[in-house]
């Protein structure tokens, strides 16, 4: 078999086979296959697309490109979720306890973020003593006799969907649902979840900017999932303003408890009761999601979702003490309200900036060197669609330094205030199957 007949093959908008496929696949992980090569077939997929057999072969071939996680010590069904990113995505931190309180096994691999503010990992560890190193026994353990418990990625998963993503990222390749896909797919198989939920972001804060494309991406990973055996379910959430109040590792920690208190945000609120219905579902603890939602309800009401989240803190160091005395993490040495110049309705917060903004104060990291810092960040106090008097505080910034001049100026340019607002709608679709 030659890589110039598997190019040519896709150019010219033929099937690939299951053999090619893993040819490629092999050969480019095992450095046989050169770069330029593997960038003709990236950018012929890019055109010609890929049907839902090539689509589940390819995910599969970069699954078996490296080590797999085997959760099967761990009692029940193991449910995944995934997050396609955004500003203030503050809902894994709700979301495994809360599941967890269900007596549903959350086995979370997580990594440490670029971008707005740090990943899973950096917000646990604005929680004094909280750390991800332990050992595998031990991960599985805490899961099965608490059912939660957060370890980080191991280095050896997907190294195909590595190389490939760092080559798409200098090729123009990378908006190919095929090739964005099987990226995500084959990290979260690769990862031992019989069972996943997809949250797809849609705006200008997400990865994928419209509806017609955040949908297109959700149904085929949901597709890809159900033809490799692990049920999937998705749902397209807004990400056009960040999600909840909170824009940062500490502030998102406070915001996280006061939704599991019940004292959440109401979009937070609201994605994660979303999500976590489809997780119980796909757990087999409930029928319908109707029903998984009251569920959910009722542990958040009856205080179990609450002292879930103090067991794994406490379980992996942490200090639970945490979460009745918020003021013991990490708190910023300034609070600067940024009022509004004028009176009206907030009509739009341009997710991505705002985010953006929140990095400058050091919440999140530009390069992978960069060092967060935890207690800084943003917290907004009018969202779209709130009515707004001059004056009113729009945004309070956390700061370790005086001079926030120039993210007070990228709030400003960011957040339009006019004569009317709509609120937003959150889930733009739920996807079963």
């Amino acid at each position: 078999m030659r890589m110039v007949d598997v190019i040519s093959k896709k150019r010219d908008g033929k099937e690939l086979t299951t053999e090619e496929i893993n040819f490629f696949i092999e050969g480019y992980t095992k450095g046989i296959i050169p770069d330029y090569q593997a960038s003709a077939l990236a950018m012929a997929i890019f055109f010609q697309d890929m049907n839902n057999r090539e689509r589940a072969d390819l995910t599969m071939a970069m699954v078996n490109s490296g080590e797999t996680i085997d959760l099967s010590a761990i009692h029940g069904i193991k449910v995944d979720k995934h997050s396609t990113g955004g500003v203030g995505d503050t809902t894994t931190l709700v979301l495994a306890p809360l599941v967890a309180a269900l007596d549903i096994p959350v086995a979370k691999m997580s990594g440490r973020g670029l971008g707005h503010t740090g990943g899973t990992i950096d917000k646990l560890e604005s929680v004094p003593g909280f750390h991800v190193e332990i050992t595998k026994s031990e991960f599985i353990d805490l899961v099965n006799r608490d059912k939660v418990a957060v370890i980080g990625q191991t280095g050896n998963l997907t190294p195909a969907d590595k190389k490939l993503y760092a080559l798409r990222d200098v090729t123009g390749t990378v908006e190919s649902i095929p090739l964005i896909a099987s990226s995500i797919m084959s990290k979260k198989i690769a990862a031992g979840a019989n069972a996943i939920v997809l949250d797809v972001k849609t705006g200008v804060g997400a990865f994928m900017k419209t509806d017609k494309d955040a949908e297109k991406l959700a149904h085929a990973m949901v597709k890809i999932g159900n033809d490799v055996g692990r049920n999937t379910m998705a749902i397209i959430s807004d990400m056009s303003q960040p999600l909840g109040f909170a824009i940062g590792n500490a502030l998102e920690v406070k915001e996280a408890i006061d939704t599991l208190k019940g004292e959440g945000p109401e979009d937070l609120t609201e994605l994660v009761l979303t999500l976590g219905s489809q997780m119980v579902v796909l757990a087999k603890k409930a029928k319908t999601l109707e029903e998984a939602r009251k569920m959910l309800v009722q542990v958040i009401k009856n205080g179990k979702a609450l002292d879930k989240f103090k067991v794994f803190l406490k379980n992996q160091g942490g200090d639970s003490s945490i979460v009745d005395n918020p003021e013991k993490l990490p708190q910023a040495k300034y609070k600067i309200d940024v009022p509004a110049l004028k009176g009206g309705f907030v009509s739009n917060i341009v997710a991505d900036e705002i985010g953006i903004a929140a990095m400058i104060l050091g919440a999140g990291r530009a390069t992978k060197d960069d060092k967060i810092d935890l207690a800084v960040g943003l917290m907004l106090r009018k969202k779209v669609g709130y009515k707004v008097e001059k004056g009113d505080t729009l945004v309070t910034i956390y700061s370790n330094r005086e001079d926030v001049n120039e993210v007070i100026a990228k709030i400003y340019e960011n957040i339009t205030i006019s004569d009317h607002a709509q609120k937003p709608v959150l889930i733009h679709e739920i996807i079963t199957s």
